[in-house]
């Protein structure tokens, strides 16, 4: 098997680093902070104002809402809009983090993930001595919900291509692919901001939502569908598909690991990314969990037993459901 940059080792950061905004539907003031953590834990959600103190595991299991952001929730904890933090800790190589956060949302910031790759860049990463496990597919897996299609086939590293069609001219249709690296995530992806037809946020506010929505923090299209109001104008000129796939490694970041595929998605959201990771899952003989080691190789994982607290809390029960979990060894290679 050909060898590829991810580097076999898991990551933290160096520093906590802590930010401050509002959410984009309560309109409250949120602060948050990532905070370094142990290797094997993953990236888990705190709610600074509650008086539980257990973490919501960054899981697709823990979704219960996907209307109009990604939100998880474990017991009375909520958390919602955490599709584009996980986007840039996906993007950035952040294995193990604890997000703390005195809110139901993570601050909207300015639409995009530029302010949560800036955090992060001003953190630093730091290396652990755990090694990565990753999600390797090794047949197609394909999705197909009303228009939307998503499929990932066997890819030696991680490609996310996209496409959306609007029957207004000023969005039309728009396709984007890229090759994930921190690199190409902060030049091409991470400064895309989320947008709507003004109608639809009068809409919302109307209804009590997007209290926190103004021309600092969505792309308000306008009413003649031939411009925007925000001043400055876009960020891209195809600013609204490269959102669409920074959405998009959000959410896949919920599968727990990185992912080595490529992903072909057409007329995707937050549903149908949450309905295509449930595929993936089922998908039992398509895929298989690698262990990396330090010369980059690949070590086939036949399956973790479930008393291996190195894996047994932050993947597995998320990939295998408990009626297929068989119990196998780790396979060992040595350079």
């Amino acid at each position: 098997m050909a060898s590829f940059s991810l580097d076999p080792h898991q990551h933290t950061l160096k520093k906590t680093v802590s930010c401050s905004g509002v959410g984009l539907h309560s309109g409250d003031t949120v602060n948050l902070s990532i905070r370094p953590a142990a290797e094997n834990s993953g990236i888990l959600f705190y709610r600074t104002d509650l008086d539980d103190k257990n973490g919501i595991p960054a899981h697709m299991d823990k979704v219960v809402d996907t209307r109009l952001a990604t939100t998880i929730a474990d017991k009375e904890m909520q958390i919602s809009t955490t599709e584009h933090i996980m986007a840039a800790l996906r993007s950035f190589g952040v294995d193990n983090a604890n997000i703390e956060i005195d809110g139901t949302e993570v601050p909207i910031m300015d639409g995009s993930a530029a302010p949560f790759t800036l955090l992060l860049k001003r953190a630093g990463l730091k290396k652990q001595n755990a090694m990565r496990k990753v999600l390797r597919i090794t047949k197609e897996i394909s999705f197909t919900s009303g228009d939307t299609t998503i499929k990932i086939l066997p890819h030696n590293g991680f490609k996310v291509s996209s496409e959306i069609y609007f029957e207004d001219s000023f969005i039309d249709k728009q396709a984007y692919s890229l090759d994930l690296s921190a690199e190409n995530f902060s030049k091409e992806i991470s400064q895309a901001r989320t947008f709507g037809y003004v109608e639809q946020v009068e809409e919302l506010w109307e209804n009590g939502l997007a209290q926190g929505g103004n021309l600092d923090n969505v792309i308000a299209i306008h009413w003649d569908r031939k411009s925007i109001l925000n001043e400055g104008g876009l960020r891209f000129s195809d600013e609204f598909i490269r959102h669409k796939v920074l959405d998009l490694v959000g959410d896949l970041a919920l599968m727990g690991c990185p992912i080595l595929g490529h992903v072909i998605a057409s007329k995707s959201g937050h549903t149908q990314h949450l309905g295509f990771m449930k595929a993936m899952v089922e998908a039992t003989d398509c895929w298989e969990i690698v262990e990396l080691n330090a010369c980059k190789n690949h070590s086939k994982l036949h399956q973790v037993a479930l008393s291996t607290k190195a894996m047994g809390g932050q993947i597995i029960p998320f990939f295998v459901p408990q009626h297929i979990r068989p119990e196998y060894n780790i396979a060992t290679v040595s350079c």
